[in-house]
């Protein structure tokens, strides 16, 4: 019994304990019931801060070698877009032999656009890639040219037709422009003798021969307002496209045979991208962009019918074609359109002699016995009538004449341009009339007499001037003898005539300088007295002194030039003579140089 209640007491305190500890637990959680324990990741210790910081110091110099590997891999695929661009081409040039045009077009519109992919400032890249245009483009046009060829047939004959608007052109030859027709057909007989032997060599129609009549009236110097020159008309870029040379001395587009060689290949292009004859010379009267442009605008396949663009065309040039028209109508038919037209003037028989000297036409005449109207016909071309210098040039003289001009050649004077009278100068920011002046040994008054100038300080840069150079009084020879330059400047011995203000405009110097280095009081001088002429910027010991003579500026001469022609450094010419890097120096110009 005694037992069992010890037993019993015994499960009762175990009870009891297993209870309270419940209670002290269930105590205890309250008190952190608002305390939310921290995340593992949130606690910042040391070490994980170290191990951080070395994951970011690792991650930037692999971002940089991304960044590197990414511009190369860009490179890398520019190159490739390049190389499949012209993988492209070259098989679009296949496909146009084998004859698939259309198949050819379509693969080079996918080259097109994988160059257009292309974004780089790689100035390789943007070579390769705009060379690459430029053949696309061009292999296009030539593509285009022969799909018009074999689209629209042969072509090769010019249909004298007849309608309400060549009856117009006709009707304006025989009232207003008939004098012009008259006086156009008598000058023809000059050059189109010429022109159908080029034709005919060329495999062209004969009736071309004609349009020179409309195109300049067969006037080799003919300009019009376009600018358009010579017998054919050329603009200077469309010139220059078909070998016609222009420079200071020569223009080809008014050579007769030069011209009219250029306007055959340009009439063959033209045939060949429009199939017809009257398309291709509206073409060659305002160029074929501008008939292809009406050309796309079109609905139809206008190109059976040229009439069917004439209402899309600029006026003058819609009445182009019937005018030529009109002139074959004409010509070919006198009579019925009330002309009795004159006998065309004959062709002027020449030989050509390579002339080795610059000479001018009015000396060659007078020497070979011609006439200075006759010769400059006969080299229209010559622009100033003067041969160009250190070349030789091809001289057309009258048949019989070659033998005189050779026997003569070396008795003909050389020709020797005169100086201009003015120089064209673009003011840069900063620059006065005064500088200006100095800078071409000139005056203010001078430059503003020129451009009608009437406030010298309002000068605008960009604005285009003209300078006054070459003048004798300006450029008067000083003396055959050697200028000294010693200490205190340039030594100058006075000559007869000589002013102050001469030398002074002469050396580019104000009076007042020369006046305070030579302790002068007035402006007399007297024949024989030596005087120091200042030079800007320029010092010179008594240990080195620098014997000078005046020299003429030439024609392409360059500073550089002079001054290794005459065994000086550029920088002492340039200081000696008051110039900068940027001064430009021009033919009769008088600077000083070291004597030989």
């Amino acid at each position: 019994m005694k037992k069992s209640f010890m037993l019993l007491l015994f499960i009762i305190f175990l009870v009891s304990g297993c209870a309270t500890e419940k209670k002290e637990v269930s105590l205890q959680l309250p008190a952190q019931k608002d305390c939310i324990p921290p995340l593992e990741s949130d606690v910042h210790t040391p070490t994980k801060q170290a191990e951080k910081k070395e994951s970011v110091e690792k991650k930037e110099p692999e971002q940089k070698r991304s960044r590197s590997v990414q511009k190369k891999e860009k490179v890398l695929s520019n190159q490739k877009l390049l190389d499949s661009a012209l993988e492209l081409c070259q098989s679009a040039n296949e496909l146009w032999n084998r004859g698939e045009i259309d198949m050819a077009l379509e693969t080079l519109d996918q080259a097109y656009s994988l160059i257009l992919r292309i974004k780089t400032d790689d100035p390789d890249i943007i070579q390769q890639r705009d060379d690459l245009r430029i053949t696309i483009a061009r292999r296009i046009v030539e593509i285009y040219s022969s799909k018009f060829t074999t689209a629209t047939g042969n072509g090769k004959e010019i249909p004298l037709v007849m309608n309400k608007y060549v009856r117009q052109a006709i009707t304006l030859f025989q009232t207003t422009e008939r004098r012009f027709f008259i006086q156009s057909y008598k000058r023809s007989g000059r050059y189109r003798p010429m022109i159908l032997r080029k034709l005919k060599e060329a495999g062209l129609p004969k009736e071309l021969s004609w349009l020179p009549l409309i195109e300049s009236g067969f006037t080799v110097r003919a300009l019009s307002k376009a600018r358009a020159l010579g017998l054919w008309q050329f603009i200077a870029s469309t010139g220059y496209k078909f070998g016609l040379s222009r420079t200071r001395w020569i223009d080809e587009r008014m050579d007769p045979e030069k011209s009219t060689d250029a306007a055959i290949a340009y009439l063959k292009e033209l045939h060949q991208i429009f199939g017809d004859w009257t398309t291709a010379l509206a073409a060659y009267n305002c160029g074929e962009e501008r008939v292809l442009r009406c050309i796309r605008s079109q609905k139809i396949n206008y190109l059976d019918d040229f009439w069917d663009l004439y209402p899309l065309l600029p006026q003058e040039t819609a009445f182009y074609v019937p005018k030529f028209l009109a002139v074959l109508h004409i010509v070919n038919n006198p009579k019925k359109y009330g002309f009795d037209l004159p006998q065309p003037d004959p062709p002027i028989e020449t030989d050509v002699v390579v002339v080795n000297k610059q000479v001018h036409l009015m000396t060659v005449a007078r020497y070979i016995g011609v006439p200075y109207k006759l010769l400059k016909e006969l080299n229209p071309e010559l622009r100033l009538n003067c041969t160009p210098p250190d070349e030789p040039y091809p001289l057309k003289v009258p048949k019989g004449k070659e033998e005189v001009l050779l026997a003569k050649l070396d008795e003909i004077p050389k020709w020797r341009p005169k100086i201009p009278c003015y120089i064209r100068h673009r003011v840069r920011k900063g620059e006065s009339l005064w500088l200006l002046a100095q800078r071409y040994h000139t005056s203010v008054r001078a430059i503003m007499r020129l451009n009608n100038l009437r406030n010298g300080r309002l000068l605008r840069p960009g604005k285009t001037l003209k300078i006054p150079v070459g003048r004798k009084k300006i450029y008067t020879a000083v003396s055959a003898s050697m200028l000294v330059y010693g200490e205190k400047g340039l030594k100058y011995t006075v000559k007869k005539g000589d002013s102050l203000w001469k030398i002074a405009r002469r050396f580019g110097v104000t009076t007042k300088e020369i006046m305070v280095l030579n302790g002068m009081r007035n402006h007399s001088l007297r024949i024989g007295q030596v005087i120091y002429i200042p030079i800007k910027g320029v010092h010179v010991s008594k240990k080195k002194k620098m014997k000078l003579s005046l020299y003429k500026v030439k024609k392409g001469d360059t500073p550089y030039e002079i001054a290794r022609r005459f065994g000086m450094s550029l920088s002492d010419f340039l200081r000696i003579n008051n110039l900068s890097k940027s001064s430009k120096i021009f033919p009769g110009q008088i600077v000083m140089v070291s004597a030989k």
